[in-house]
């Protein structure tokens, strides 16, 4: 195993691989100590260790573990995950955590975060709002940014946040967490061991093997070797890459790439990404600074979180270099730089709306080199797709992974993942962060690393792994692991038969008919009739004569019945009419006023 990067990266030395996995290789002495939550109540002799995953087990997003023990519970992590196409009028989707609502004797001890990426923090309001009083528990940037997120949501000062630094051990309720430095795409990631009575539970994060990473911090193999000769019971591992063979690249690809596109660009220069990457971010800005350009910010989150990492000083980025959004029209393009939102083509953010004029201070320019630093969500292809012709047709020159090396994934390759095994050791495993094909190949990849098939647990969201000091398994227990909308302001007040009529609307579109009758159930005057999304009026004359008909023909024939059963005979009427000469199916409302 000697895998080798294009920027000539070295692998982990054999030798150095073994002395990890053996735990020969010694982690600093002495690690800092959050202040501990107290206990509200002794934990039960033998209480039962549960793993219940809520969220990003069988998807990509909202990635939420509930981790019991008894009565006490700790949970890791609280992302959302952005909608598809389909689910119209969805801005965001976050995990369904109503079974923490409904079970009034479990204690919540704390959030533990892994990272600062949206889908591990995004719905960190919307859980605080419901369970009130739960503690905080992040690493110096993390908590930069969920103070943000807190703050707009009015939160922040009922909320307390614990920060620790990587590598730190903190007491939250019974549990005992170590934390461990892992490299992703975002600075100060972690992995956690938590301690229980029957073993260490691991948790990987988000992560990848990166030795040559953009801020120098490489992966804690020591402390991973100290957790190797504790022995680990259970491994809890990322599977997004879990398709992908080799090795991940490091984020100095990406260094490279973008020095072609400082150096070659002639005029302005677009880069859109994740508002919580403040490392592509304080790239960005040095690159600017390097070839003489100011750095504008575009974006309310992107905005908000530059601003708190700057005033907490994890990002080092001067007055002098940043220049208000609205005043870049006094700057020749040349010495520009905007970092921007939309990734993921999402409607509101600044890329597409870019890409649609829709912008109130930014247009696209001849020119412009408009790079989008992002690996596409699965999903999002199709808006992210639509949103770079758009651009193109607006005269940009867009570069996007895989045509350009502006991006690199944050998540391990398959040689990544069996390492990591290797490693640890663990007595069982459960892969999670991932769609079920990734789930189903990161158990293939455990079972070539010498787990057996039995003790490897692929578990979906809802699911529920139990162990006690005679061993772990799954159960048959489900718990709700379902989609919660947020639409709006309203979260949760849509459900599917919501989603159901908007699909029905947005593909057929709707007609409604509404007719005035007296007393005796006779028409008063003509019927009216609107459309919308269906047939244009002016052009189907004889359909809707054909509709005006089929009124007067359920009228006719049911002035004996209450007015709601005549209501629903008119709809089914008309809907089985306008299907015959169509072949489509709008809904259809019929209103009848008696007078």
């Amino acid at each position: 195993m000697q895998p080798i990067d294009d920027l000539g990266m070295k692998p982990l030395l054999p030798e150095l691989v073994n002395h990890i996995a053996k735990g020969q290789v010694k982690h600093r002495a002495a690690r800092g100590m959050v202040p501990c939550v107290p206990v509200s109540s002794p934990m039960a002799k033998e209480p039962k260790l549960r793993i219940i995953p809520l969220g990003g087990c069988g998807e990509i997003g909202k990635n939420m573990t509930v981790i019991e023990l008894g009565n006490d519970a700790l949970i890791v992590d609280t992302g959302v995950m952005f909608p598809s196409a389909d689910l119209l009028g969805v801005d965001l989707i976050i995990p369904d955590f109503s079974y923490l609502r409904e079970r009034k004797n479990l204690k919540i001890h704390g959030i533990i975060y892994t990272h600062g990426h949206e889908d591990h923090t995004g719905a960190t309001a919307y859980v605080v709002d419901q369970i009130r009083g739960v503690p905080l528990y992040a690493t110096p940037l993390t908590a930069a940014l969920l103070e943000v997120k807190l703050r707009d949501a009015h939160l922040l000062q009922e909320t307390k946040i614990n920060v620790f630094k990587p590598g730190d051990l903190i007491q939250v309720g019974p549990f005992k967490v170590d934390s461990f430095h892992m490299t992703h795409s975002i600075p100060d990631c972690v992995g956690f061991a938590i301690h229980t009575p029957y073993g260490l539970l691991v948790h990987s994060g988000d992560y990848k093997f990166d030795n040559t990473p953009i801020d120098g911090r490489k992966p804690d193999y020591a402390h991973i070797g100290e957790l190797a000769r504790q022995g680990v019971l259970l491994l809890m591992a990322d599977s997004t890459g879990a398709e992908r063979a080799g090795w991940t690249p490091s984020e100095a690809v990406v260094l490279a790439g973008f020095e072609d596109i400082f150096r070659e660009a002639k005029d302005r220069i677009v880069v859109a990404s994740f508002a919580s990457h403040i490392s592509r971010i304080q790239m960005i800005a040095e690159l600017a600074a390097k070839h003489g350009r100011k750095l504008a910010i575009a974006g309310h989150s992107m905005t908000k979180n530059v601003e708190m990492t700057r005033k907490m000083g994890l990002l080092n980025v001067s007055d002098e270099m940043l220049v208000d959004l609205s005043k870049i029209n006094h700057i020749p393009p040349n010495q520009i730089v905007i970092m921007a939102t939309g990734s993921q083509g999402e409607p509101s953010a600044v890329l597409s709306r870019l890409a649609n004029g829709t912008h109130k201070s930014l247009d696209v320019m001849a020119g412009d080199t408009i790079v989008i630093s992002a690996h596409t969500i699965p999903g999002n292809e199709e808006s992210v797709s639509r949103t770079i012709n758009k651009l193109f047709q607006r005269g940009a020159n867009v570069l996007y992974d895989p045509i350009s090396d502006v991006h690199v994934s944050g998540h391990a390759s398959q040689e990544e993942m069996k390492l990591l095994i290797s490693l640890l050791t663990p007595k069982y495993f459960m892969p999670v962060h991932g769609e079920l094909r990734h789930l189903k190949a990161h158990r293939n990849l455990a079972i070539q690393s010498g787990i057996p098939g039995e003790r490897v647990f692929v578990v979906e969201n809802g699911g529920v792994v139990q162990g006690d000091k005679t061993g772990m398994g799954v159960t048959g227990e489900r718990v709700p692991g379902g989609y919660v909308f947020v639409d709006g302001s309203g979260v949760g007040d849509i459900g599917k038969a919501v989603i159901r009529d908007r699909e029905i609307l947005a593909r057929d579109g709707f007609m409604m008919v509404v007719v005035n009758v007296d007393g005796g159930g006779h028409v008063l005057n003509e019927p009216e009739i609107v459309t919308r999304g269906f047939v244009y009026l002016r052009e189907a004359d004889e359909l809707i004569e054909q509709v005006r008909e089929t009124v007067y023909d359920v009228l006719a024939t049911s002035r004996d019945m209450k007015n709601g059963k005549r209501r629903e005979r008119m709809q089914d009427s008309i809907s089985r009419l306008l299907f015959n000469e169509t072949k489509r199916r709008p809904m259809v409302f019929s209103v009848i006023n008696e007078r």
